[in-house]
């Protein structure tokens, strides 16, 4: 049931997009695996990602990747997303774009090793929350 604005239990309906973030270390398979997520709630201006960048999982996931190397990158995107600069770098133009502008810089189509998912809409009344669980179901299990 949506519970709008105004709705006597106080909690607000808030509207949001979210997208995986896969490594498609076989681009001409198509095979992935999912290894991060990120929530954007405009109106809330909330944007934030939760990713995979252990090293030892990644690798056991991933065979053949180098584990280190796609940490760091993971790394970069989640600091992007959060409007920071990445460990050791100057701010970037991206980083420095509002939330909107960052959420889809991170979802737009590559044809690189990691891709973005299509962007689904929700209705949550917690952002955070909705992004840990879509953690958990989308790449933690």
């Amino acid at each position: 049931m949506k519970v709008g604005p105004h709705a006597p239990s106080g909690l607000r309906s808030i509207d949001y997009d979210w997208a995986v973030l896969r490594v498609v270390p076989r681009v001409h398979l198509g095979a992935c695996v999912n290894v991060a997520v990120l929530v954007h709630a405009r109106t809330e201006g909330f944007l934030d990602m939760c990713a995979l960048t252990d090293e030892a999982a990644l690798a056991s996931r991933i065979p053949g990747v180098d584990a280190a190397l796609l940490s760091r990158y993971l790394e970069a995107c989640v600091a992007t997303c959060r409007g920071e600069s990445p460990e050791g770098c100057a701010p970037s133009a991206v980083s420095l774009a509002p939330p909107s502008e960052r959420f889809h810089w991170l979802t737009a189509p590559r044809s690189d090793v990691l891709q973005a998912s299509p962007v689904h809409g929700g209705i949550t009344h917690d952002p955070a929350e909705t992004l840990r669980r879509l953690f958990a179901e989308q790449v933690a299990t």
